[in-house]
């Protein structure tokens, strides 16, 4: 019995010790170098960078509410569950898991549809962009619809004194089409509107 448990615990022993090896060290050696090289801009969080400012990655989204800013995807906001070094709270989202069928959430879908009415006057009772009520799986989409962020274009030039066609030509330079043509659909970066609108990025 002793001699079948040493014919297979030994080359399983190996076995695991060379997976280790290859999976656990060398192919997350060989990747990170290669993420380094290839794409350092991606592999270091895709930081917004201004004036030597980071503010924010293009892959999280942040929270507008004012009237001048381009607003973002719904996000579940908690400020209570980390902190940094020195206690300071960290900003965190993530989803409601919410079901649509449930009561709560139809309450919760009306009551931001008046306050994006309520924000957005010009747009009358038009249909208000389901993104702009609805968070991603995430809690954290940096991103909207082209229709989302042309509906606050009039609330945006107003509260800015600007025009809404200047407004729309910052929106066009931040949004992204579908990948190779064909997948996902058109995109507005928020983080990266707002920036422009501050005069911070060009």
């Amino acid at each position: 019995m002793m001699k079948l448990w040493k014919n297979a615990l030994v080359p399983a022993g190996k076995l695991f010790l060379i997976c280790t090896l290859l999976c656990g060290v060398l192919y997350t050696v060989v990747i990170t170098g290669l993420a380094q090289v290839l794409f350092p801009h991606e592999a270091h969080g895709s930081i917004i960078v201004a004036s030597g400012k980071a503010y924010g990655s293009e892959y999280m989204g942040q929270p507008y509410t004012d009237p001048g800013h381009l607003w973002g995807r719904v996000m579940q906001v908690d400020v209570s569950t980390y902190k940094d070094v020195d206690g300071t709270p960290l900003l965190y989202a993530g989803p409601s898991n919410l079901s649509p069928a449930s009561a709560s959430y139809n309450v919760l879908i009306a009551e931001r549809v008046a306050r994006l009415r309520a924000a957005n006057p010009e747009q009358g009772t038009a249909a208000v962009p389901v993104d702009l009520v609805t968070g991603s799986g995430s809690g954290l989409d940096p991103g909207i619809s082209p229709a989302a962020a042309a509906y606050q274009v009039p609330r945006i030039a107003k509260a800015r004194n600007m025009s809404e066609e200047s407004v729309r030509q910052i929106i066009a330079q931040c949004t992204t089409g579908r990948f190779l043509g064909i997948a996902g659909e058109p995109t507005v970066q928020v983080l990266k509107v707002n920036l422009m609108l501050d005069g911070i990025l060009s």
